[in-house]
């Protein structure tokens, strides 16, 4: 789908918990289990998947001069807060937007954040209305033990998608969109188990690589353009060997990736993953250049996205003073048995 020049992100916001538990600690001393995820960001007692999308909703909303016009808002994660009741209205009334919004809550793995970015971007395209917000939030759960222990963290990012106007300029155009699906069963949770299981091995090339590869190249068909056209591209992060993978395949070079890499210091937060590598992304990109971001989500499919970046952000950035890395920096890292205990007591 190629969007209208016109439509685009207006704003963006990130949380990150402010708790870390290493590898290290996760593996008691016996090593980092190769996924290349030095720590993991662990949402404390009071934190759950609604709350980080408030907040990151916040700081999108701070940088923005109103949020009346805030049409539709969209939540992917596959940590609902419950089984019914949706994530969406408590989000839209704690941020004290209009009665008259359209919300829905979103579940498809890894890929439900970057599914609410899509739909938010059709609203827009429709006409509908003239801003949209669009979040990928989680509080990934993982069996003790299991190797997603190493990895399932907790974070989200929001992104305030928009028509172009004088009072609101875009931030970066949302060129293009690509989606792939299949049923292929890597991941899944029935209702009322606790944890998730997983396919081990299988998880990657007939269902990541698979799904990754074939919506990027579907994208880079759509606009007519090679890796060595875009500046930046930033993949769904499981680990920080499968995205390094992935963009090796596709003819992307280390330095397109590496911005966009931050799993080895929050690993993944499934709906908000490939959210927050973009962030990463915008928080440094220049006037002009762009931004290939596909992610991936379990039993399976991937969503690809082309942005180009205005001359606006680099101006805008310099009036913000909080960042993706500043919360990174005030990250404190915990012990092994505090953060069993806090995920005991939230299960």
């Amino acid at each position: 789908m190629i969007f209208d020049k016109k439509i685009g992100v207006v704003s963006y916001g990130a949380y990150l918990p402010k708790f870390t538990v290493s590898a290290e600690e996760i593996g008691h001393g016996e090593g980092t289990n190769g996924l290349g995820v030095m720590q993991k960001t662990v949402a404390d007692l009071d934190e759950d998947t609604t709350t980080l999308a408030v907040e990151a909703s916040q700081q999108a909303l701070a940088r923005l001069s109103g949020k009346e016009k805030v049409g539709c808002l969209f939540v992917g994660s596959e940590s609902h807060v419950y089984a019914v009741k949706p994530t969406g209205t408590m989000v839209a009334q704690a941020l004290g937007l209009s009665e008259n919004i359209s919300v829905a809550d979103l579940q498809f793995a890894c890929k439900a954040g970057t599914q609410a970015l899509q739909i938010g971007l059709t609203y827009l395209q429709s006409g509908a209305v003239t801003q949209a917000l669009a979040i990928g939030a989680d509080t990934a759960q993982a069996r003790p033990k299991d190797a997603l222990e190493y990895t399932a963290a907790a974070g989200g990012a929001a992104f305030v998608l928009g028509q172009e106007s004088p009072q609101t300029p875009l931030l970066a155009r949302v060129l293009a969109s690509t989606s792939v699906a299949t049923d292929t069963p890597d991941f899944w949770r029935r209702s009322k188990q606790a944890y998730p299981e997983h396919g081990g091995r299988f998880t990657g090339d007939p269902a990541y690589f698979a799904h990754v590869i074939k919506a990027t190249q579907l994208l880079l068909a759509e606009v007519k353009l090679t890796p060595n056209d875009i500046q930046y591209c930033a993949f769904h992060t499981p680990n920080a060997k499968f995205p390094q993978r992935v963009a090796k395949k596709l003819g992307f070079s280390k330095k397109q990736l590496e911005i966009g890499l931050v799993v080895s210091q929050i690993g993944n937060t499934y709906a908000g993953a490939s959210l927050l590598a973009l962030i990463a992304v915008l928080d440094q990109a220049k006037a002009h250049e762009k931004i290939l971001v596909t992610s991936y989500g379990s039993g399976a499919g991937a969503d690809s996205f082309l942005l180009e970046v205005t001359d606006q952000l680099p101006k805008l950035r310099q009036s913000w003073n909080y960042f993706l890395e500043n919360q990174l920096a005030r990250c404190e890292p915990t012990n092994y048995r505090a953060y069993r205990a806090m995920m005991e007591l939230k299960e």
